[in-house]
């Protein structure tokens, strides 16, 4: 019995703290610009590897 209640309390102050977080309005974790594979960029600022690769598909 003991366990389930150190391990109840322990996610009681996970969730506790996870709450406060979202209250206070922390930054979301932000993905980076480019990745694995040709996705789309959805940063708001380019990254100077994206600038590369769009310059080097562009045709001319």
């Amino acid at each position: 019995m003991i366990y389930f209640l150190v391990t109840f309390a322990f996610m009681l102050i996970v969730i506790v703290v996870m709450a406060i977080g979202v209250i206070f309005g922390r930054n979301a974790i932000k993905g980076s610009c480019g990745g694995a594979g040709a996705g789309n960029c959805v940063c708001i600022e380019k990254c100077d590897k994206r600038k590369k690769m769009e310059a080097e598909a562009e045709p001319g």
